[in-house]
This record gives C-alpha cells, sequence and structure tokens, in this order.
C-alpha cells in the first residue's frame, strides 16, 4: 500500500510538471517558477491532489545533493584563479554586506539571532538558475557586467555549503555563535582535507579502469557511486550530505572526465531538482500569504532594491562601468534557490517559524518572477547611461586582469560581431578590438567587452591579453592587415591558435604562410552554404549535403580551386 502511495505521489507530481512548466516555458520564463505553480496547484493549499509528500520530499533532498554537486564539478581551480578578485573580492563582499545588513533588519523587528542569521543568509544569494538562464539567452555571459555577475554567482554557489552547516549546527543548539561557527569551519575543513586527499588517490584510477570498458552505463553507475556514496559518509560524521556532493563534484572537476560524468548527471539533476521546487511550491500557503500580502510586497520591494543598491556599489567600487555595475545590480536582486533551502532546512529545525517561513518563500518566489523585468531595466538604463556618458569609448587600458583563457577578436564589424555571438552563446569569454568609435559605443553600451585598439600593433595585443588567451579570431577586411596582424601573434605567441577570415583563396594561403591556424576564404564559404540551401531543397538529405560540403572542403578547397583555374 505504502508503495503504491509513493507512485501515486510521483505520477501526481511528474503530471503537473508536464502539464504547467511547458506553459511557463511558452511565457520565455524559468521552469523553476512552473514547478513551482506546480506544486502550489497540486499541494495541500491548492486542489490537494497531494496531501503527504513525505517520499516526495525524499526524492527531492537528491535533487539538492544533485545541484551542489554540479556546482562542485563547475568550479574547476583554473576558472576560480581566473576570477578570484571578482570571487571571493566582490562575492565575499556581497554576501557578507547583504547578509548583515538584512540580519540586522531582522533583528530590529524581533526575530532571534538565530532566525535572523539564517535569514539573512539565504537573502544574500541570488538565484543562478535565474540569472545565469538570462545572461545566456541574451548572448551576455561573455559581456563584462555578465562575467562579474558570474562570480559573484560562483562566490554564492560556494557559500552555500558553510551555509548549510552553520543551519544545521544553530539547529542543534548547543553553543554560542561563535563557538558553532568555529566548529563550523573546522569540521568543513576536516572533511575536505580528509576527503579531497582519498579522492585524488582513488577517483583517477577508478575512472579509467570504467572508461576502458567503454561501458556508458557502468560508467554512469559508478558516478552516481561517488556523489551519493560520498555524501553518505558525510552523514556518518556528522555533516550533510549535499556537502560531501559538493566535494566529489569539486574533485572531478579537475579530472579528464569531467566533461563526460556532467552529461551524464544532467539529466538526474534536472528531473529531482524540479521535483525539489515542486514540494517547495506544495509547501506554499497562498492563504496565509493573502493575508500577509503588504509584508510580502515591502519584502519583495526593500529586498530587490536594496540588493541592487549594494551591489552596483561593489561593482562601481571595483572598478567596472556605472552601465555595467547598475546591471550586475539589478540581474542579482532575486533571491535564489539555496534560499528556499536553507529557509526549509531551518524550519524543519525550528529556526524559523512556519508563518516567517511562508513570507520567505513567497517572497523569494516573487522576486524570481521580477528578475526577466529587472534585467530588461538594466539594459535601459546601460543604453541611456551610454548615451549620456561621452567616455563610453574605453581603451585597451581597462582590460582587466578577469578576462583570461579568453578569445580575441580583432575587428568588431559584421562578421565580428556575428562570431561574438556564437561564443557567447557557448559561454566562451571574448575581448573585441575595434577602431570604429560610434560602434565601439554602442556595443559598449549592451555590456559587449568591445574596446578601442588597432590591432595590427603588437602592444595593443599585448595589452589586450593575447598571452592569456586561448585563441585569436581576425575578421578584418582589410587584406594586408590581417596578414601582418598574423605575423605578429605568430612570432610574439607562437602557441596562440590563430583563425582568420581570409577574401578569398590566394589570401588564405597567404595567411596560413603567416602561420594563421587556419584561415576561412568567405567567397567560397558563402558560395557552399548557398549550394547546400538549393541542393537540400531540391530534396537531397541533410547527411547528403552534409558529404557534398565536407568533400569540397577537403584538402584546402582543392576542388574549387581546381575549378576557379581551370
Amino acid at each position: 500500500m505504502h508503495n503504491s502511495e509513493i507512485l501515486y505521489d510521483v505520477l501526481i507530481f511528474l503530471v503537473a510538471a508536464v502539464v504547467v512548466v511547458p506553459a511557463f516555458r511558452r511565457l520565455r520564463t524559468s521552469p523553476v517558477l512552473g514547478y513551482l505553480a506546480a506544486g502550489m496547484l497540486v499541494g495541500p493549499h491548492g486542489l490537494a491532489v497531494i496531501r503527504d509528500s513525505e517520499s516526495a520530499h525524499t526524492l527531492a533532498e537528491f535533487g539538492v545533493v544533485f545541484l551542489l554537486f554540479m556546482i562542485g564539478l563547475e568550479l574547476s581551480v583554473e576558472r576560480l584563479r581566473a576570477l578570484g578578485r571578482y570571487v571571493f573580492g566582490l562575492g565575499a563582499l556581497q554576501v557578507g554586506i547583504t547578509g548583515c545588513l538584512i540580519a540586522g533588519i531582522a533583528l530590529a523587528f524581533g526575530t532571534t539571532r538565530e532566525a535572523a542569521i539564517v535569514i539573512g543568509g539565504g537573502l544574500a544569494l541570488s538565484s543562478t538558475a535565474f540569472a545565469l538562464q538570462l545572461l545566456i539567452e541574451r548572448g551576455e555571459r561573455a559581456t563584462s557586467y555578465g562575467i562579474v555577475s558570474f562570480a559573484i554567482l560562483l562566490f554564492q554557489d560556494l557559500a552555500i555549503v558553510p551555509l548549510l552547516l552553520l543551519v544545521t549546527l544553530l539547529g542543534e543548539g548547543e553553543g554560542s555563535f561563535l563557538s558553532t561557527m568555529g566548529l563550523a569551519v573546522v569540521k568543513a575543513t576536516v572533511a575536505l582535507v580528509l576527503v579531497i586527499g582519498v579522492g585524488r588517490l582513488l577517483l583517477r584510477p577508478v575512472y579509467r579502469i570504467v572508461a576502458e570498458t567503454r561501458s556508458s552505463e557502468l560508467f554512469v553507475a559508478t558516478t552516481l557511486l561517488v556523489v551519493l556514496g560520498t555524501g553518505w559518509l558525510m552523514s556518518l560524521v556528522g555533516m550533510s550530505m549535499v556537502m560531501g556532493a559538493f566535494l566529489a563534484g569539486l574533485l572531478l572537476s579537475e579530472t579528464e572526465y569531467r566533461h563526460q560524468v556532467e552529461a551524464d548527471i544532467r539529466p538526474f539533476r534536472g528531473i529531482l531538482l524540479g521535483l525539489f521546487f515542486v514540494t517547495v511550491g506544495m509547501s506554499i500557503d497562498i492563504t496565509l500569504i493573502w493575508r500577509e500580502l503588504p509584508t510580502v510586497t515591502l519584502i519583495v520591494v526593500a529586498l530587490m532594491v536594496g540588493k541592487s543598491l549594494v551591489t552596483a556599489g561593489l561593482c562601481r567600487a571595483f572598478g567596472l562601468s556605472v552601465g555595467d555595475s547598475v546591471r550586475s545590480g539589478l540581474i542579482l536582486s532575486q533571491g535564489g534557490e539555496f534560499g528556499f533551502i536553507l529557509f526549509l532546512t531551518a524550519s524543519a529545525l525550528g529556526l524559523l517559524e512556519t508563518a516567517t517561513t511562508q513570507i520567505l518563500l513567497a517572497s523569494i518566489t516573487l522576486t524570481m518572477a521580477a528578475t526577466p523585468a529587472m534585467a530588461y531595466a538594466g539594459a535601459r538604463f546601460a543604453a541611456f547611461w551610454a548615451k549620456r556618458d561621452k567616455a563610453s569609448v574605453a581603451g585597451v587600458e581597462h582590460i582587466g586582469e578577469e578576462h583570461t583563457d579568453h578569445v580575441l577578436i580583432a575587428g568588431f564589424g559584421r562578421v565580428g560581431q556575428t562570431v561574438a555571438k556564437v561564443l557567447s552563446t557557448g559561454c566562451i569569454p571574448y575581448v573585441a578590438l575595434d577602431l570604429d568609435t560610434p560602434r565601439i559605443a554602442a556595443c559598449r553600451a549592451k555590456g559587449m567587452p568591445v574596446f578601442f585598439g588597432d590591432a595590427s600593433q603588437i602592444e595593443v595585443l599585448n595589452a589586450a591579453g593575447a598571452g592569456r588567451a586561448k585563441g585569436a579570431i581576425i575578421t578584418l577586411d582589410d587584406p594586408a592587415t590581417a596578414v601582418s596582424i598574423v605575423a605578429a601573434l605568430r612570432e610574439f605567441f607562437p602557441d596562440l591558435p590563430v583563425f582568420v577570415r581570409a577574401r578569398d583563396l590566394p589570401h588564405g594561403r597567404d595567411l596560413e604562410a603567416e602561420g594563421a591556424t587556419e584561415a576561412v576564404p568567405e567567397t567560397l564559404e558563402a558560395s557552399l552554404q548557398l549550394g547546400a540551401i538549393a541542393v537540400t531543397a531540391m530534396g537531397a538529405s541533410s547527411g547528403e549535403v552534409a558529404g557534398i560540403i565536407e568533400e569540397l572542403r577537403e584538402d584546402d578547397y582543392a576542388t574549387l580551386r581546381d575549378t576557379v583555374h581551370g
């Protein structure tokens, strides 16, 4: 009987998600809001289709475990080092200052010290799911403000682990706050040292053996064993499972198996995390929130305005432009999914009253719903400020150390901007150089990292971080200048991959003779694409068309070259 009830609950969850989430997708908003709405619809405060959701809560906890595992997996040491100033400087200040301000306000309104700490920590965090999705959808992940916003989100993701540990220790009610905090730090440090020490000895050899079997099922099973096994071991020593999952991800992020693990685990994370948001929606009491609507509205407005001001002010102090600072502040003004986790955990431990938890959950949900509007307002403000600010054209001296492992684009005309959109969609950072000041001003108004500089000068290339770049793309339509830039890059940065837009085949051969990794003749590529469209329209399959195109590209367009000169 109990098994059938569990199956019934899960089926209702899946049906609600399948019906509600696509509707929110059509509205071009995050599926998180869809999951929350589905939970409110089927939960005890809605249609009451599900009343006892203990089994669903258990499954939802695994969603949080896999979320923390994925965060650890994405936090490579290389990425943290590249963004260190913003992650551990700006991010730490944003969480610390915002959390202290909110906690102080909560204390002034009569909450207990423990509750104030939980409320401050939970509301200081923003939504990685919402903010990052908006940055990627708008092609702004690689812009100046996108890089900084991502760095702040990275620190917030890191902060959830000690915050969860702190909430658990506060719930035990032993000792003073300082001793509790000290114990949390000691436990986390010991666990980190033990797990990293053992993990580095075992993980890579184990995965190597599993990879040699060429069994995708065994590979997935190994990853699940690592995630759940590490979480279980952490729970045995009094730590949370999410701490263990986070450490497992951190260890695997430094191995060559990281990308395969990420691809294998993503479906599990998506389904279980969706279930977590559904259970959060179920716990929201619409009737209580309606009674407390003035309080909820006040919290939503104060939180979004306050976080925007604090974050924008800190970004400005770290050297960002006014437009970028305001955009970062607005896009990070909401509460986040980790706030849900902290508040529900604190409520279960008796640190927060039920009514307070309901108000906080509703406030976070409403701030999430308002995020697209805040992002739009940020874009409009940046455009207005760029027109007002005559100094909106920045030189290469404004390129900061945060631009590391980026792609350097020389020329930001039609082709350069198209390349930048492709890079941004793939979450690859870039820095662009151009000499057209109106174009630079217009692009910088949109938050694009475009700087005034002559890419044919080695000093400019150095200042643009060519020595820290992963590659360079030359899109200039001046053949002689393109050749000279390739020659300079190859002389001073011999290991840097250089991809160049060539006018035609002879120009492409000149570029490759100077050391270009690959030269793409624009006239021939345009002809190939046009021919492919025509052949497809005549009834050829996509596979046949792809084969024809690749055959014509082989041997440096040899067939086409024969046709041209024949």
